[in-house]
């Protein structure tokens, strides 16, 4: 096992009637900031909880934050928030809203352009404190501190991580998320089975712990996404997808591990460049990545096959064959579609990928640091 550190500070008040408690989380005289999506929390009931939450509070709203968070937007908060005094930010949303919370919370104290914290790695050395109220389960980003924006001038879609903007505590009620259309909850499964994947599937390094941790996650997000699907108002399976979605992405299956992420770089350069939900991307392009890396990956391919698919005939390469098939097919159980054809998007694309990846760095990706842009080509041309 690698050397690891391990540090995560959000407290999270999970079950039903939770956002009750938001105001004995936040201090009494802050000046509070709510920042939400487009609106739904208005349809669904939530905003209204944060409000009768926070009645007597000193509170001011931003709405408006898109689905992949847009710089432009979030810089009208920042102007906002400076004007305005406020001093502590609470998310109302998906990880969108949450990304983009993350963001602004770095971006008020910062000195300079702010979007150099993303393009540049500029050090995020303030940050004003956050917590989120979770509506969808699909990121993780109400327990770890990583956020990624889009600039929309640029077709930039970039990421940066900070331990300054983890969230103060974050509200993780399963009703908050019934009313959402079958779509999102299909995405919030295909991007926390991701998740794990980019964390697990890799090479052994002795970790029984971890991969028994990830291969829970992964298995009950085969049991219980399809259940919780078939019936919204099932609290139960729920409660497993949205408590899994968090698990796969708040850093402790993540530890002593090698990561590959190679999934989650081309994916955002598909999201900047076509405007498809970051979990297509992701569902368009694990499959592939497997598919073309799976010698490096072949003993982890084959414990996979094992352990949460229950592989066990055939040969080696049936076997990883047959896992990769799996992963493919699972992804379109649920409602998410697996090829670039899918979605109107032809191979033409490829070259405006490989030229971004290049233009932003990423061009020594994976575990091994070995996905190079050709293997990238190689990659997406499996996905038309």
């Amino acid at each position: 096992m690698e050397n690891f550190v391990f540090y995560n500070p959000v407290k999270i008040l999970f079950g039903k009637g939770q956002i009750a408690n938001v105001a004995a989380e936040i201090p009494a005289d802050a000046k509070i900031l709510i920042t939400y999506g487009g609106g739904s929390i208005k349809a669904n009931g939530v905003y209204d909880q944060v409000k009768s939450a926070l009645a007597g509070r000193n509170v001011f709203e931003f709405g408006g934050i898109e689905p992949n968070p847009h710089f432009e937007t979030l810089m009208k908060a920042v102007e906002l928030i400076r004007k305005e005094g406020i001093d502590f930010l609470l998310a109302v949303g998906g990880g969108s809203v949450s990304d983009g919370t993350k963001f602004i919370a770095a971006a008020v104290p910062f000195v300079g352009d702010p979007w150099d914290i993303l393009a540049k790695g500029a050090a995020v050395t303030a940050a004003l404190p956050m917590g989120v109220v979770l509506t969808l389960p699909a990121t993780g980003s109400e327990m770890n501190p990583t956020s990624v924006i889009t600039k929309s001038e640029t077709q930039q879609k970039l990421y940066f991580a900070s331990p300054l903007v983890f969230p103060k505590f974050s509200v993780l009620d399963p009703e908050t998320t019934f009313s959402l259309p079958p779509r999102q909850i299909s995405n919030g499964i295909v991007d926390a089975f991701t998740h794990v994947m980019e964390q697990y599937l890799t090479y052994p390094v002795n970790a029984p712990l971890q991969d028994r941790m990830a291969e829970s996650i992964l298995k009950t997000l085969i049991s219980e996404g399809p259940k919780t699907l078939a019936n919204p108002t099932d609290y139960d399976a729920r409660a497993n997808l949205v408590w899994s979605a968090t698990m796969a992405l708040n850093g402790l299956i993540a530890v002593g591990v090698p990561q590959d992420w190679t999934t989650h770089m081309i994916g955002h350069e598909l999201t900047a460049l076509h405007g498809l939900d970051h979990a297509q991307t992701l569902a368009i392009v694990l499959p592939n990545t497997l598919t073309i890396k799976r010698d490096c990956k072949w003993q982890k391919l084959l414990q996979y096959a094992d352990r949460v698919w229950d592989i066990v005939g055939g040969s080696e390469a049936e076997r990883v064959d047959a896992a990769i098939t799996k992963t493919r097919d699972f992804f379109e159980s649920v409602g998410v579609r697996t090829r670039l054809s899918d979605y109107g998007v032809g191979v033409e694309t490829i070259p405006a990928v490989i030229k971004n990846l290049e233009k932003h760095g990423m061009i020594a990706l994976g575990e091994n640091k070995d996905v190079n842009l050709q293997a990238v080509e190689k990659i997406l041309a499996l996905c038309a």
